[in-house]
């Protein structure tokens, strides 16, 4: 059974990874997990210098959810290359580095950091609800989504993937943007903006009262939005939100994902990326399938 797949020129030998924020920098799992089984760890996002992220409560429940105001918090690319890069590259899979910024200049100074690094991709972080400044502001307009790709690209050494934010009126216009700026691959979604209030303590339940929304809640919107970005992009597409098992992974890759990324279900079971693995393993000989993919021409 071959269960290898290419992002960008970029062999993955399955296509099953964490996804950014969910998995740390693999240090927190490798006790439990094997990470040697995983297509790619994609890293917490890294920023030019330390970030302390916002303020608790950072994290809060909801129906079939949860909302995470986490912040990007990171030690910095100085110390992601002394203490995390090493410790990743000490295993059989494909390193993928988140990267984040408060301005376009601060996205490409880390992808410059990391020319010549080990890093084998970057995911270039242009969707996260959950700061003041870069983030999603860069990611919900397709004219600032070119300048900040083209930007990144320019001083980067690794294939570029840009992570795309739900939080739009059209996915396939964000996408094609990103591509004509020279993405080379896209990944999505990132998460939902929503919002927690405490209804006993009258309080909004998060400190920058919306959050980004994770989740099985959100899978649905995720499909479609992977479908419509599929059909407005030529470059491979990482799918994400909500994956729980190895159904709602094939049901990604039906929808067009190349490969995909599993969130929220890390914080319910630390083994979650490799069951949605086993998973997968278990349809593919169920119905026949002897490569992965196959399950994008079953539709």
């Amino acid at each position: 059974m071959n269960l290898s797949v290419n992002i960008a020129g970029v062999t993955l030998k399955n296509p099953v990874m964490p996804a950014s924020g969910t998995f740390g920098n693999g240090r927190e799992y490798a006790e439990f997990v094997d990470i040697n089984r995983l297509g790619a760890v994609v890293t917490k996002s890294v920023s030019i210098k330390p970030q302390l992220g916002n303020p608790p409560c950072r994290i809060t429940e909801t129906a079939s959810g949860i909302l995470n105001s986490v912040g990007l918090q990171n030690a910095g690319v100085d110390a992601f290359l002394r203490d995390d890069l090493p410790f990743l590259k000490q295993f059989d899979t494909r390193v993928i580095v988140n990267i984040c910024g408060h301005t376009i200049d601060e996205y490409a100074a880390v992808a410059e950091a990391l020319l010549g690094t080990g890093a084998d991709l970057l995911e270039l972080n242009i969707s996260c609800p959950n700061v003041a400044e870069g983030g999603l502001s860069f990611g919900v307009d397709p004219k600032t989504v070119q300048r900040v790709v083209a930007a990144v690209k320019k001083r980067s050494g690794q294939p570029l993937i840009v992570k795309l934010s739900p939080n739009v009126t059209s996915i396939s216009e964000i996408a094609a943007a990103a591509e004509s700026a020279g993405a080379d691959a896209i990944s999505l979604i990132n998460t939902l903006l929503g919002m927690k209030i405490d209804i006993k303590r009258r309080k909004f339940a998060l400190p920058r009262k919306v959050g980004g929304l994770s989740g099985p809640a959100i899978k649905p919107v995720a499909v479609r939005m992977v479908y419509e970005a599929s059909r407005a992009v030529r470059i491979p597409i990482i799918g994400m939100g909500g994956i729980m098992t190895g159904e709602d992974a094939v049901e990604m890759m039906m929808a067009g994902a190349s490969a995909v990324a599993v969130g929220a279900a890390n914080f319910r079971k630390l083994t979650a990326a490799a069951d949605v693995l086993d998973e997968l393993i278990v349809f593919m000989n169920e119905n026949g399938l002897n490569d992965i993919t196959e399950l994008s021409v079953m539709l």
